[in-house]
């Protein structure tokens, strides 16, 4: 679909299997495949079933499943760059002066938007699962 409005396209390459019997799950990884590297275009533009890391359990998910309720108040456009900022810091392991030169802004910038994104969540960036539940979300979002 986003192809069709002008966005890039992508493919999915599944597993290597051998026999008919197995078209069903090399198709299902090569979809999940494709669907991961439209919402990270680092994965792409043919983006590898193996190479697809999170997005492997992310994809297998019913595309309308529920979004957890502790973040939904992130998700909303509002919010676009606190959630933003916040993907970006789970993504370089909760380091503060990384995630603010991959941001470009100043670190004490970062600590209130990340402070934002505790008030607005109620989870505690300190918490190992909170973290795994916001990253896992964050992602989940843009499939």
């Amino acid at each position: 679909s986003r192809a069709a409005s002008g966005a890039e396209c992508v493919a999915g390459v599944g597993d290597p299997r051998t026999g008919l019997a197995e078209l069903g799950a090399v198709w299902q990884e090569a979809t999940a495949a494709a669907r991961a590297a439209l919402a990270e275009p680092r994965l792409g533009p043919v983006a590898q079933w193996a190479a697809i890391g999170p997005y492997r359990l992310l994809t297998a998910l019913p595309p309308d499943s529920v979004q957890d309720p502790a973040v939904g108040p992130l998700l909303s456009p509002a919010h676009r760059e606190l959630a933003r900022t916040a993907e970006v810091y789970l993504d370089c392991a909760g380091q503060a002066g990384r995630t603010a030169a991959e941001l470009g802004v100043h670190r004490q910038t970062l600590y209130y938007r990340l402070s934002r994104v505790e008030q607005l969540t109620g989870l505690d960036l300190d918490d190992g699962e909170d973290r795994l539940l916001l990253h896992m979300a964050l992602k989940r979002a843009r499939l």
